[in-house]
């Protein structure tokens, strides 16, 4: 019920601020208006619209023509002051994460944070590059630490490689975790002798967990 409550809002909320944009001699509720002798709303003609329309910007912008202007339009951007900075984070982190097989998060962790002996889950989104690396004499690699229950917001951290713990759990499944505040477990899907550890139980180093878990 929660599920097609939303799925009705969001339809309505599309068709709210599209249809009343389309002309009356083209919106199919003029036509049905005069077929029947009432006012006729078809529900989903603005999702449908907004689709064709998105579908053809993307169309005509992987075009040459498209490309070119394109081109000119990042070139205006790029001469504003403030909002060229803006526009610039945003495209770069946008085509990072939306590139054509993109692994932004690559494998889900374990590291202590914020302090050792708590752990949390965290994303590990490539390898330390640059000045960061240059500047620390160890193998680092940058993780995402998301907050719960809106993970857009965390912190990014570079951390030995030998200080995570690799999990077996798919990234999907783990945001589940996090968004979730932990009620949404995924099942422990390594061998049977590593499962159910006794409470009270030293853990392990991080570097012999990892290796344990194919990390």
């Amino acid at each position: 019920m929660i599920t097609l409550a939303l799925a009705l809002w969001l339809v309505n909320f599309v068709d709210s601020h599209i249809v009343p944009l389309i002309p009356e001699q083209w919106n199919p509720d003029t036509y049905l208006r005069e077929l029947f002798g009432f006012k006729i709303s078809i529900p989903g003609i603005g999702v449908v619209i907004l689709f064709v329309v998105i579908t053809l910007i993307g169309w005509v912008t992987a075009s040459y023509l498209g490309r070119i202007f394109v081109r000119i339009g990042e070139n205006i951007v790029a001469r504003m002051p403030v909002v060229s900075g803006i526009y610039g984070a945003v495209k770069q982190i946008m085509e990072t994460i939306f590139r054509n097989q993109s692994q932004a998060f690559r494998r889900a962790v374990l590291v202590e944070y914020p302090r050792r002996g708590l752990w949390t889950v965290a994303f590990v989104t490539g390898k330390a590059e640059g000045e960061v690396r240059s500047l620390i004499d160890e193998d680092l690699i940058n993780i995402y630490v998301p907050t719960t229950p809106n993970p857009t917001s965390g912190f990014l951290l570079f951390v030995p490689k030998s200080d995570v713990v690799y999990l077996d759990m798919t990234v999907e499944e783990a945001f589940k975790l996090v968004i979730s505040g932990g009620l949404v477990t995924p099942p422990d899907r390594r061998p049977e002798g590593q499962q159910n550890i006794p409470p009270g139980d030293k853990i392990e180093p991080p570097a012999k967990v990892a290796n344990l878990s194919g990390g």
